[in-house]
């Protein structure tokens, strides 16, 4: 019945066998003092620990202690004084040892007893006098009066009792000495003995009082104490039964918590579970520490925690895997919520947060697996493979044509948007069950500070209370009053805890009094939360991740979320890649790559918007094949281009009207390739000008295919907006292609030998003139529609443009200087020859006139007219130039004789025949400037 808080104060073998306690001491103190391989034994026995190395160094003063002075002192001598006083009475009645001297004693014998004193050696009154120091012992008993080698002589008998004597004279001297001390201090001694006999005396007085007290206080114990004690005692052992009967019930509740365990596991009942083991640990170290019978159930109940958590891992990897392996036209998006909330619960409460690499793994998995399933599926439906030849799955992908591939990828594509929503979603309950109880913690935070404030000296828990919960958010004592005093506003009970004993708690109203007390503390330590998917759990404050935790769980699935995305889009890269080993990619055609690329293009987009990030890996793998099909697709058409020019014979050609709108669509804005036209659509015939802003443009057949090849370059860029970069360097090394090679055929007379053309044409050169002017026309609208596609930090590449263009317009005036040369050298041979004589006109003014006829019809359907009349006032310059010389060399000058009329006709006739010409009526040739002298 006595107090039992002394069986609490050792560390309990059950509650703190995972802890460090004073029975994991096993110190042996003789073996630490007694290290050998200290230097020396007096050392400093913590250098067993510290190392032979260490060295003692001065202690810096604490700077938490004060500094002691003699002020601190004060009281304690005013104590003392008095005790002093009496102290130096005493020394003054029996004089110290040293003052023994200072004695008065009669002269004569102070003389001879200090006589005698002295003739004992000093030896043996050193205070460190030992005999078992051998200079010590040789001192006092000197050897060398013994002889050796065992051999005994009178002499040597004589010696020895001579020091024997010797040695008993100075041993009488010193007890004499002794004994005339004593009798000096015979009255101290004799008054010390008349002190302890009074002191005897008054002992047995109070020894008498004492007994004679202690009668009379047993005789008022026996008449009034007695009695009322007794009451109290029988009180005190009925309240001690009281509890011992409620503790043997909390026992009795506790022995069933294993197969309660059991059974909840059997339904996997996880989190009850867990609470339940929770709460019986807290009762064991609280309520019932110590019990022996419980001595391992704590043990057996971690076994049992740990045996859950293996349980629940498992039980998620299931999940998980049958989750994401279900059929994806499965409509329902969350499989088994309840359960998966129950699991996540579950492992937080256990801090198992590596149950989301469990997912991220399950997750690669799934991703294989769609693929496999993809192809197989895919792969069955075409009867051209046979997959009992080709057994690989690799071998069998290279076996489909693009339309059969392109199809089996775009199934993958949906598959996987199926497979990342479906992971989403669950990902989005196990991030609100996460969210759920981040703000539980934050509420109860809140709830304590307030009711900290409110109450600051008073806590929640009495003596005889057990606050601790269940699952279902009850005390283990609620079961003692479960069946009369059920609380107010509690959940209904959950079968499974059925097990508690509805018995009720005992009659007194100390039990009662608890009952309620825990029942309507339980209301503060639980809370029911609802997910988005309706399913409703049961938060208490036995949670034992933190809010940082619980914060960076919460980034993690959403981090998951975005590795999932990574894992599809690096499955759907290694599907691509193996159907590129072998360059099939390579060997797509522009309309089919294009058609590959909107496709990537648009699985990325959904992803983006469905997952929240960008995932690269599909984009830099796609990347990687359109820089292989921007060198092939450029390559194509460079080999075309210039098999064009080197079949090109320089011939005005038709414009078909498939080209004509293609270049009206252009005026409209519209640069891309025009739709194929239906097979029964109306034919047009075709036409001889190329119509570009209302100017006519004779072309050759290569201009018409090469504005077409632009087109398909800016195609690609709208299609493929990642390769612009790479399609605009391309195609101004196209564009500088064809001015070069032109120049060289047309300039340079390369056709002669490639084609087999007799000579270059003033029609040739005209034409490729105006085809130039045509490509120079169109630069400028190429040049903006790649500007609006290219990064600000990109602009710097469209100085390519304004290279090209001086190049395209100087190659134009070299054109131009190239028909002056031809007319120019024309004139200098024909005016050579030139005589002032009838008949006129002259031989060599027709045959001009009719040189410039021929060049006038070879280049009038050609140039427009405003290059025409630039072309014939420079003919004309050199003309007048050429006759000017002549005329000097003729010496024929404008005196109006019968030379100079001569010249004015064939001049009149040169003018009248140039102005005669289609396009040049107006054109003032100004022949005066023949006659003008130099200066």
């Amino acid at each position: 019945t006595g107090d039992s808080r002394s069986l609490c104060d050792g560390p309990s073998l059950v509650a703190d066998q995972h802890k460090w306690t004073v029975y994991n001491s096993k110190v042996n103190l003789p073996a630490a003092l007694n290290d050998p391989r200290l230097a020396k034994r007096e050392s400093d026995f913590l250098t067993k620990t510290w190392g032979l190395d260490f060295v003692e160094t001065e202690i810096m003063p604490s700077f938490y202690l004060p500094h002691i002075t003699k002020e601190h002192f004060a009281l304690y001598l005013q104590v003392t004084t008095q005790r002093e006083k009496v102290h130096e009475k005493c020394k003054n009645v029996c004089p110290a040892k040293d003052d023994i001297d200072t004695i008065p004693i009669p002269s004569n014998s102070h003389d001879k007893s200090r006589t005698d004193l002295e003739q004992v050696p000093k030896i043996f009154m050193k205070p460190d006098f030992a005999l078992d120091d051998p200079l010590t012992f040789n001192a006092v008993l000197p050897w060398s009066h013994f002889s050796g080698a065992g051999s005994k002589g009178s002499r040597d008998v004589a010696s020895s009792r001579l020091l024997q004597e010797k040695l008993s004279h100075y041993l009488d001297v010193v007890e004499v000495n002794i004994a005339h001390q004593i009798s000096l201090r015979s009255d101290a001694f004799f008054l010390a003995m008349t002190s302890q006999h009074e002191l005897q005396d008054y002992l047995s007085s109070t020894s008498h009082a004492v007994k004679v007290l202690r009668d009379k206080i047993a005789q008022i114990d026996k008449v009034m104490c007695k009695g009322s004690l007794n009451i109290l005692r029988q009180a005190l052992t009925r309240n001690n039964c009281v509890k011992l009967y409620n503790k043997m019930k909390l026992m009795a509740t506790v022995h069933q918590t294993q197969p309660t365990v059991q059974l909840l596991l059997s339904t996997s009942e996880f989190v009850g579970a867990l609470d339940l083991i929770a709460t019986t640990q807290e009762v064991l170290q609280q309520e019932l520490q110590g019990i022996h019978s419980f001595r391992h159930l704590g043990s057996q109940l971690c076994e049992l925690e740990k045996l859950i958590d293996k349980m629940m891992m498992a039980d998620f990897s299931t999940y998980a895997r049958s989750d994401l392996n279900r059929p994806l036209e499965d409509e329902s998006q969350v499989l088994e919520e309840e359960r998966l909330v129950s699991l996540v619960f579950g492992l937080l409460k256990q801090r198992k947060l590596d149950f989301l690499e469990i997912y991220s793994e399950e997750v690669m998995s799934a991703a294989k697996n769609i693929i496999k399933q993809c192809v197989v599926s895919t792969i069955s439906k075409i009867e051209e493979i046979d997959t009992e030849i080709v057994v690989k799955l690799a071998d069998q992908l290279r076996l489909m044509n693009f339309h059969q591939w392109f199809e089996l990828l775009k199934c993958i594509f949906v598959n996987f948007i199926f497979f990342l929503k479906r992971v989403k979603t669950t990902l989005s309950v196990i991030r609100s069950v996460v969210l759920l109880v981040l703000d539980r913690n934050q509420k109860t935070k809140v709830l304590d500070g307030a009711l900290a404030d409110r109450n600051p000296g008073k806590g929640f828990n009495t003596v005889t209370e057990v606050g601790y919960l269940t699952h279902e958010g009850m005390f283990i004592s609620d079961a003692f009053s479960e069946g009369e005093q059920p609380y107010v506003g509690a959940e209904p009970r959950n079968p499974r805890t059925s097990y508690l004993s509805s018995e009720p708690c005992g009659s007194d109203s100390t039990s009662e009094q608890e009952c309620t007390t825990e029942s309507s503390s339980s209301k503060e330590h639980t809370s029911s939360s609802v997910t988005p998917g309706g399913v409703e759990i049961m938060i208490n404050e036995d949670m034992k991740l933190t809010d940082l935790e619980l914060g960076r769980v919460a980034n993690n699935i959403q981090e998951l979320l975005y590795n999932a995305s990574d894992v599809c889009h690096d499955r759907c890269v290694k599907f691509l890649m193996a159907r590129a080993k072998d360059g099939f990619l390579e060997k797509l055609n522009s309309s089919e790559f294009v058609a590959l690329s909107r496709s990537v293009e648009i699985f990325v987009k959904d992803t983006e918007e469905l997952c929240g990030r960008r995932s690269m890996s599909l984009r830099g793998a796609l990347q990687s094949q359109a820089n292989r099909f921007v060198n092939r697709f450029h390559e194509e058409r460079k080999t075309k281009l210039s098999l064009l020019l080197d079949n090109e014979r320089w011939k005005q050609a038709e414009v078909p009207a498939e080209f004509q709108d293609l270049v009206n669509s252009i005026a409209d804005g519209r640069i891309s390739l025009p739709e194929k036209r239906a097979t029964g659509a109306e034919e047009r015939k075709p036409t001889d000008y190329l119509i570009v802003g209302g100017q006519k443009y004779a072309v050759v057949g290569t201009v018409l295919l090469l504005i077409r090849i632009f087109l398909e370059y800016c195609q690609c860029v709208d299609d493929i907006p990642s390769i612009t970069s790479d399609m605009l360097t391309r195609l101004s090394d196209l564009i500088k292609q064809f001015n070069s090679r032109s120049c060289q055929l047309v300039l340079g007379a390369g056709a002669l030998q490639v084609v087999g053309l007799k000579t270059i044409t003033t029609k040739n050169l005209a034409l490729a003139s105006r085809c130039l002017q045509l490509i120079v026309h169109y630069i400028p609208i190429i040049r903006a529609h790649f500007e609006t596609r290219l990064q600000p930090k990109q602009y710097n590449i469209l100085r390519h443009f304004d290279h090209i263009t001086k190049d395209y317009n100087d190659h134009i005036a070299e054109i131009s200087a190239k028909l002056v040369a031809i007319m120019d050298s024309l004139f200098e041979k024909v005016l050579s020859k030139y005589e002032v004589k009838a008949p006129m006109p002259s031989t060599c003014f027709r045959n001009v006139c009719k040189q410039m006829t021929k060049m006038d019809e070879a280049i009038f359907d050609l140039l427009p007219e405003e290059q025409t009349h630039m072309l014939f006032l420079r003919i004309n310059a050199s003309f007048k130039l050429h006759l000017k010389r002549q005329l000097a060399r003729l010496d024929v000058v404008n005196d109006g004789g019968p030379q100079h009329g001569l010249v004015m006709a064939d001049v009149a006739f040169y003018t009248g025949n140039i102005q005669a010409l289609r396009t040049l009526k107006n054109l003032d040739l100004n022949m005066a400037e023949i006659w003008e002298q130099k200066r």
